[in-house]
């Protein structure tokens, strides 16, 4: 796969990476409040509380019920809303997605994906990349379905962990301000962590919604190649 500095090949409105290590630039987070999430973030302290817990969850094997989808016709897909989605991450840790209305909004959603940056970077560039996130209905609550917790994570139908829902933080919100620009393309970021650089890939997505119980982000190919590279469904069962 081309390293992520030549991705995606049409990209446009690239933020250039820095040639030497150092702060994410200083500027301040002028993002959007979403149109319905205003006011309505969780506390860190509740995402820490939540991963310590089903980090103590056993490990089962249900069968993924990875849902097939007829909307996909000559590589668009139509009815859904546009979005803009982002992964970031350090190569070797955990890959988070961020959802957001449009690419200067704060962000509907943040997952913490349990797949590493590189590698999933280096999944979609071998092909097509499925990833299925499941959890299971609780009748007693009310939630939305974007709005629960835990997810199990699968990939290409294989199980690979859990995904995490938290709100965003300051430093998700600091990549967000200087990706504020970036309709679509990747790239790195530099940081002051001992990671390294933060990297970086955006594109559209059409969001489809099935019910209330499933919904799935299909992300747009610039380049004119037929079907996404990356589909990501949100499945309760």
């Amino acid at each position: 796969m081309p390293s992520p500095k030549t991705l995606p090949s049409k990209s446009r409105n690239v933020v250039a990476p820095s040639s030497s290590p150092s702060r994410l630039p200083p500027t301040p987070v002028l993002l959007q409040q979403p149109s319905h999430k205003k006011g309505q973030w969780k506390s860190t302290k509740l995402f820490r509380r939540v991963k310590s817990v089903f980090r103590s969850f056993p490990v089962i094997n249900p069968p993924c019920k990875m849902p097939v989808s007829n909307r996909q016709h000559e590589g668009h897909i139509h009815g859904g809303k546009q979005m803009t989605g982002t992964l970031f991450g350090f190569r070797k840790a955990r890959v988070n997605l961020a959802i957001q209305e449009n690419p200067r909004g704060v962000p509907l959603l943040v997952l913490e994906l349990s797949i590493q940056t590189g590698k999933l970077l280096q999944d979609m560039g071998s092909g097509l990349v499925r990833i299925a996130l499941e959890c299971e209905k609780n009748h007693s609550e009310k939630l939305k379905l974007i709005d629960e917790p835990i997810w199990t994570m699968y990939c290409n139908g294989r199980k690979v962990g859990y995904a995490v829902k938290r709100g965003p933080t300051e430093e998700d919100l600091k990549v967000m301000q200087n990706l504020h620009a970036v309709s679509m393309g990747a790239g790195v970021l530099p940081t002051e962590s001992s990671e390294g650089e933060l990297t970086y890939m955006r594109a559209f997505f059409e969001r489809t919604i099935g019910s209330k119980d499933s919904e799935t982000y299909y992300m747009m190919n610039p380049n004119g190649t037929s079907g996404p590279e990356l589909s990501i469904f949100f499945v309760r069962i």
